[in-house]
């Protein structure tokens, strides 16, 4: 066991690097060590029983982490979405995926019971994808977590019910649900009276010690102490920790249980996963593909669109709908729990239980790469329809003098409020549905539709217009938009947020009248308290400022890279960057006067030259010596070449 685990941590830190260098989620990675160590592939790692208890606590430790982020109050708000949608998700969801099962050789009940096991979704995928994302606290988050924590119950119910369809059941079936019903109820009370009179008390002592240690001794134990205690009761451990962690959530104390442990949650879920991925055979894709393809299809597709009608049915939202369908668009790990179970016990053969098994593993791989891309996949889909030009034109008339934002995330927001203090009319377009949905509520001039498009800019008054701000995230669009606005109003002030300086100049030249590079100025912010913390005063401080900003920022110009680089960054060549070259003694540049290697040339600065721990005077006469460091500032293409010239005398 010991040797499996180095294994399968030491493929994981090669996996994952990768994995995060290219953008996909981690998640991916680990399922990726799994199917490729486990004994259906390599046979490196063979699971035992120890392993999936380990991986367990991974969920264990999600789930306990994500209740914290959950108050009582806010939980009781959402009993509609729990037991309402909860119950119509499952419901409609698990009919036809039983009808289906059913056509393909299944008996009636096992249908029925994998039917509604495969209705289910992954809380661990979903759960840490919504976190990661920000979402948890969102219209579809907070839809998708109801929706899962009704799951958890039915899941507990669904392994109870097993044996009955078996003939080896030792209870009636139809004590199940309330039995299960009646030690949700228990747990929770006694949970309840423990974070009312017994925590509080435990944590003041221990907060007193100030002792870190301690505090995460006492966190460690209460997690894994009601995991067993739920475990005890035949629940789901997660499910007991969920709860665990929505009591503790309203304490002055959430914030640093949850910091402690979230080490623990990560490295614990990435095994859940490894032993997840452990559980595929290739071959079953290799001799059924159709019969696997069709069952992701069902897994990933109906479900999604079954949750979204339901939502838009309930709620009367397109957006809310689609993202809460596509985050429940995918099997559950339990569901390889149940069909394990189901084939123990004889009610599915090897063969099909191997398909249905592989179906739910991709569908959860899928799962992370559909909930980055909901948004996306709903604009070319059609599912989600930009705000029709007339209705934004309509609302639009009648404005003048006013500003446009193109894009409302966190900066257009900020911009907007500025304006709203000044009492200066502004509209807004976005391209995200939820986003546009929250903010309608309180905003009204806020549209949905692609800031790109000449009849947008024509609905928003772009002619009577007085100033357009381009907010948007991605470079290539707000170049695209500086460009049109600019071709249907010469005079327009067009002020531009840039990430950083990277596309400056083609921003000016496409007629910007101002770019506002939003790390550059933060940088300055900082640099200024720093110089006035020291006790420069504040007229030469802001003189030292305003002469960077007129300077178009060339100070602050160029940066180290580090090993995060995005090697995948499409701008990534006409960055600039500084770099520092260290000459060894066996250097073309050794013995040679600096102005003989033409630097210049390539388009690069010189910036310094440091000998010894001094800087040098730079001069086209001065000999390079083995040793010397070499800092240069230039595009990426024009350092490498560099590089090459100074190392090894090469053009």
């Amino acid at each position: 066991m010991f040797i499996d685990l180095l294994l399968l941590l030491a493929a994981s830190l090669v996996v994952i690097s990768l994995i995060r260098r290219v953008g996909l989620p981690p998640l991916l990675g680990y399922l990726f060590v799994g199917l490729v160590l486990g004994p259906n592939a390599l046979g490196w790692v063979q699971p035992d029983q120890s392993l999936p208890l380990i991986a367990e606590m991974g969920v264990v430790f999600l789930l306990f982490m994500l209740g914290l982020e959950f108050s009582l109050p806010r939980m009781l708000a959402l009993r509609r979405v729990v037991f309402g949608l909860g119950s119509f998700q499952i419901l409609l969801c698990s009919i036809p995926l039983a009808l289906l099962l059913n056509l393909l050789g299944a008996s009636p009940g096992t249908a029925a019971l994998l039917g509604v096991g495969l209705s289910l979704s992954s809380t661990a995928i979903v759960t840490r994808e919504l976190s990661t994302l920000g979402e948890v606290l969102t219209p579809h988050g907070q839809n998708t977590i109801g929706v899962l924590l009704f799951q958890d119950v039915v899941a507990v119910l669904l392994l109870t019910l097993i044996p009955v369809f078996s003939g080896h059941a030792d209870t009636v079936w139809y004590w199940a649900l309330p039995l299960t019903l009646g030690k949700t109820a228990v747990l929770f009370i006694t949970l309840l009276a423990a974070s009312r009179w017994l925590l509080p008390p435990l944590f003041r002592e221990i907060g007193s010690s100030r002792s870190a240690e301690l505090f995460l001794l006492l966190a460690l134990l209460i997690v894994l102490l009601t995991a067993w205690l739920t475990h005890l009761m035949g629940l789901s451990m997660g499910f007991g920790a969920f709860l665990a962690g929505m009591l503790l959530g309203e304490s002055h104390y959430r914030h640093q249980v949850e910091a402690d442990l979230r080490p623990f949650r990560d490295v614990l879920l990435g095994l859940f996963f490894i032993s997840v991925g452990m559980l595929i055979d290739i071959q079953v894709v290799i001799r059924q593909p159709g019969f696997v393809l069709l069952l992701v299809l069902a897994l990933v597709v109906l479900k999604a669109l079954i949750v979204a009608l339901v939502v838009r049915n309930r709620f009367g939202d397109n957006a809310t709908g689609w993202r809460t369908g596509v985050a429940l668009a995918q099997g559950s790990e339990f569901c390889f729990a149940l069909v394990a179970q189901a084939r123990q016990e004889g009610l599915v053969e090897e063969m099909f239980s191997g398909a249905l098994l592989t179906a739910v593993f991709i569908s959860m791989a899928i799962a992370p790469v559909l909930l980055r891309n909901a948004s996306r996949l709903a604009r070319s889909l059609g599912l989600v329809s930009p705000t029709p030009v007339s209705d934004i034109a309509s609302a639009s008339e009648g404005l003048a003098g006013h500003v446009i934002i193109c894009g409302f995330g966190r900066v257009g927001q900020s911009i907007a409020r500025l304006l709203s203090l000044e009492k200066i009319p502004f509209t807004a377009l976005d391209n995200d549905p939820v986003r546009v949905q929250e903010a309608v509520a309180i905003e009204a001039s806020v549209h949905y539709g692609d800031s790109s498009r000449t009849e947008l800019l024509e609905a928003v008054g772009i002619a009577h217009a007085r100033l357009l701000v381009v907010a948007v995230d991605d470079p290539s669009r707000a170049l695209a938009i500086v460009r049109l606005a600019r071709q249907q109003r010469a005079d327009l002030p067009i002020l531009v947020r840039t990430r950083d300086s990277s596309l400056n100049a083609d921003l000016r030249a496409a007629g910007a009248s101002a770019v506002v590079p939003e790390l550059l100025e933060s940088s300055l912010m900082l640099g200024s308290q720093a110089l006035l913390l020291l006790g420069l005063s504040e007229r030469h401080v802001q003189e030292r400022i305003d002469t960077i900003r007129r300077e178009r920022y060339s100070l602050l110009q160029g940066y180290y890279q580090g090993a995060q680089a995005d090697v995948l960054d499409a701008h990534r060549n006409s960055r600039i960057m500084l770099h520092a070259i260290y000459l060894p003694d066996n250097a073309h540049a050794v013995g040679r006067p600096l102005g003989s290697l033409e630097l210049e040339a390539l388009g690069l600065s010189l910036e310094t030259i440091r000998r010894d721990g001094a800087e040098l005077i730079i001069t086209p006469e001065l000999l390079l010596k083995a040793h010397d460091t070499v800092l240069l500032k230039g595009p990426v293409a024009a350092l490498e070449q560099a590089e090459a010239r100074l190392l090894a005398g090469m053009s």
